[in-house]
């Protein structure tokens, strides 16, 4: 496999870049994208045998199990943040080793279904939260010291919508190299 193609495995929508300026049509789309996301996934998963979720989604990859608890372990402390940013002045934010969760017990083994109910209810309240929120309130900010700079709320929801469209695409993608319905 070459480079190019590997690249492609692990960014099958591109790399995630800000639009300058996040308008409010971007916000809308970035909204509607979380509330729909935990459907999509589900319905992406919901027929796959034990074998096919622990396949990588590329060579040296996450299983499709692993992506799906990855996802609902990255969307947690996304919401988190957002609720710090909103209620704290420049809340500095805890990273965290996504590689290390990805490799413990829960991620690995574990059925995703306690995953696809957590997104579930974590994205609701999400989209409850972001539909809220004032347009001055997306400009609210968090330090995040492994970046070491402030995030913006509307960035970082840019940010998590694509993360959204990246990890469902890994999915889809593996799904339709393997024939998988």
């Amino acid at each position: 496999m070459t480079e190019a193609q590997l690249e492609q495995l692990k960014y099958p929508v591109g790399k995630w870049q800000k639009p300058e300026p996040i308008t409010p049509e971007h916000l809308k789309q970035y909204m509607a994208t979380i509330a729909l996301f935990p459907d999509k996934l589900r319905k992406q998963v919901a027929l796959l045998t034990a074998e096919q979720l622990d396949t990588p989604y590329r060579p040296g990859g996450w299983t499709l199990r692993q992506v799906v608890h990855h996802c609902a372990d990255s969307h947690l402390n996304s919401f988190m943040r957002f609720k710090l940013a909103l209620t704290e002045e420049k809340p500095t934010i805890k990273p965290y080793y996504e590689e290390r969760w990805a490799e413990l017990p829960d991620a690995k083994a574990m059925a995703v279904e306690p995953s696809l109910l957590l997104l579930d209810g974590l994205h609701a309240r999400w989209t409850r939260l972001l539909t809220s929120l004032k347009p001055d309130q997306f400009a609210s900010t968090f330090t995040h010291p492994q970046q070491q700079r402030d995030m913006r709320l509307d960035e970082t929801l840019s940010l998590y919508a694509w993360h959204c469209r990246h990890h469902l695409a890994h999915i889809t993608t593996l799904k339709a190299r393997q024939g998988w319905a």
